[in-house]
């Protein structure tokens, strides 16, 4: 599996939008753990470790 790069949300601002509403209210070591288990949570949706690797490649080089 390739890891696609390219823009592919129906509605990036809504998801945006929801992202931010979701940490609302958090302090930020809260709001650290949800990414981590966001990150955690998406990584077994994907469940694919080369496309995983490029991932993490590509988010470090960011």
């Amino acid at each position: 599996m390739t890891l696609r790069t390219h823009p592919n949300l129906a509605d990036p601002d809504a998801t945006y939008a929801a992202l931010l509403a979701a940490h609302k209210g958090l302090t930020p070591e809260e709001s650290h753990a949800l990414n981590a288990r966001l990150v955690l949570v998406l990584m077994n949706h994907i469940g694919d470790a080369e496309t995983l690797a490029q991932a993490l490649d590509l988010a470090k080089k960011a």
